[in-house]
Parts: C-alpha cells; structure tokens; sequence
C-alpha cells in the first residue's frame, strides 16, 4: 500500500482556500487531434494522460477569468487566461466513467479525475502571478488585457472580446511595459441557450519544479452555462485569433487549435450582484419664502 502523501506548503504570505469576492469567467473548448496534445502534456506535466472524447480526440481549452478578492488591507482586481488541457493522472483510466464531449462540459465526471493541465497563464496581478506559481505550480506570468464582456452595467448581449496582451514586471514588482497582443478570444452567444453546467469543483493540474503533480481544486457556487456551439450554424461565433506566433502560448494555441478555428463548446459563469444603487429621483420641496 502506498503511504500518504504530506500536504504541499503553504508559503506566507498566503492563505488557503483563496477566496473569491466576485468572478466573470469565459471559457472556449476545441476538439482537436490527440498527437500534438499528447507532446506537449508529455513535456509540461509527464503523469498525466490527455482525456480522449469523440473520435479519440483531445480536448484543449482557453478561459478568461476576472476576478475580485478582498483583503485585510483592502481590494484586489485580476484577470488571467489560461490555455489547458484536459486530462487525467496516468494510472486512473479505470476510475473514469465513459463520456462524451458534451457530457463532461455539463458536469458528468463526478471523480473530478478530469482536469485541466495548465500549459499557459497570462495574468495581470503580480501577486496572484506569485501565488500561482508557489501555491499550484502554475505557469504564470505577465499580461495586460483588453476586453468588452456582458454586464449589467453595459448594454444588452452575450458577446464576450477578450485580447491578451503581454508584458513585464518592473523592478518596484508592478506590471510593466506592454509587449503587444498574444491572443484574442471571441464568443458571440447572443440569442442561443445555454444549459446549466454542473461542472465544479474544476480539478486544476500542476507540476512543480521538483516534478511533482499537484492538484487543486475551485469551487464555484453556482452553476455555469454551457453553450453547445458544435452545430454547424454555430461554427463563426466562438474563436481564437493569434497575434504573436513566435511567443510560447501563441506557438502552443497554432499546433493544437489553429487560428480562427471555431470552438466545439463555451461556458460562462458570472457573479450576481450583491447590491445596485438605484436611480434617483426629484423630491419635491416647499417653495423657498
């Protein structure tokens, strides 16, 4: 029998669970050829096995997440992007039910075996850039973002456009100079129907610099919505479009997904508010004598 294994640090300043104040998150799925994903897997994270769906396919995905967390000292805001894939660890092939794309995007792997193998991380926030790397193993470095996404606060639509861009860390540890567009992220879901996703907790996967494979997982306390975009009719309203080749995530994204290649699937999830401030009104006063 094997003997259990100790908990991974906690380095300070940290805590764990991190805790979300707020998330608005978009994330794209492809069906892609399992040989290029299978290398790179090989490469980034040696004990785990891609996840086969349809036709033995591999299944890449990007998500976009913005993020709001409360501190002690106060607020933090912090978007990221993540190119992954799905996959499991070598050894429990056994322990996974049989599912199609569909199924697993709604949530039917109840082992949580199935998860996403960080390839890439892009993100805004040095301290989370830091937390990521030291807590969960994350590839994760530096970006700035452009984005027009769906909000109560903006008209009407379910068009989410997410550029990535990339960038540095200065010597004061703030982000720095602006490198120029990586990747963009386009999804037009107005007027489709989603079904209700009930994929959490997400299993995310690391491999630390001693090789060893961590896991983490994130709840989220609603469900997400999945958007089926297989069809035909659906194949130029969710895509990815690579601005800078020669960078690692844009030369990852070409040899797995493509550029402009249509997504299979997308999922969404975006906090309800936990408050609105009102329009305001006249109030009518006596006459001043």
């Amino acid at each position: 029998m094997t003997a259990p294994l100790p908990l991974p640090p906690v380095s300070e300043p940290f805590r764990l669970p991190f805790h979300y104040g707020a998330l608005h998150q978009i994330g794209l799925d492809w069906l892609v050829a399992p040989g290029p994903v299978r290398e790179l897997l090989a490469k980034h994270h040696p004990d785990l096995t891609a996840a086969e769906f349809e036709d033995g396919r591999a299944l890449v995905s990007l998500n976009y997440q913005l993020y709001f967390a409360q501190y002690a000292f106060g607020g933090g805001v912090t978007q990221e992007i993540e190119f992954n894939v799905v996959a499991f660890p070598t050894g429990a092939e056994g322990r996974l039910p049989r599912l199609s794309y569909a199924q697993y995007a709604q949530g039917w792997d109840q082992t949580k075996l199935l998860g996403i193998a960080r390839v890439h991380v892009v993100c805004d926030n040095p301290f989370a850039i830091r937390a990521g790397r030291e807590l969960y193993a994350e590839p994760k470095y530096p970006g700035r973002f452009e984005v027009d996404l769906p909000s109560l606060n903006g008209p009407a639509g379910e068009t989410w456009n997410v550029r990535c861009k990339a960038a540095t860390i200065g010597v004061d540890g703030t982000l720095d100079e602006d490198l120029g567009p990586l990747v963009d992220l386009t999804a037009e879901l107005d007027g489709l129907a989603p079904a209700v996703a009930n994929s959490a907790p997400i299993t995310g996967y690391g491999t630390d610099l001693e090789g060893r494979l961590l896991a983490g997982p994130m709840n989220v306390s609603q469900p997400y919505r999945w958007y089926d975009l297989a069809a035909p009719a659906h194949a130029g309203r969710a895509r990815l479009t690579v601005h800078a080749p020669e960078s690692d995530l844009g030369r990852d994204a070409l040899a797995l997904v493509g550029d402009g290649e249509p997504a299979t699937g997308a999922w969404t999830y975006q906090s309800p508010p936990v408050a609105a401030h009102n329009r305001p009104y006249y109030v009518p006063v006596a006459p001043r004598p």
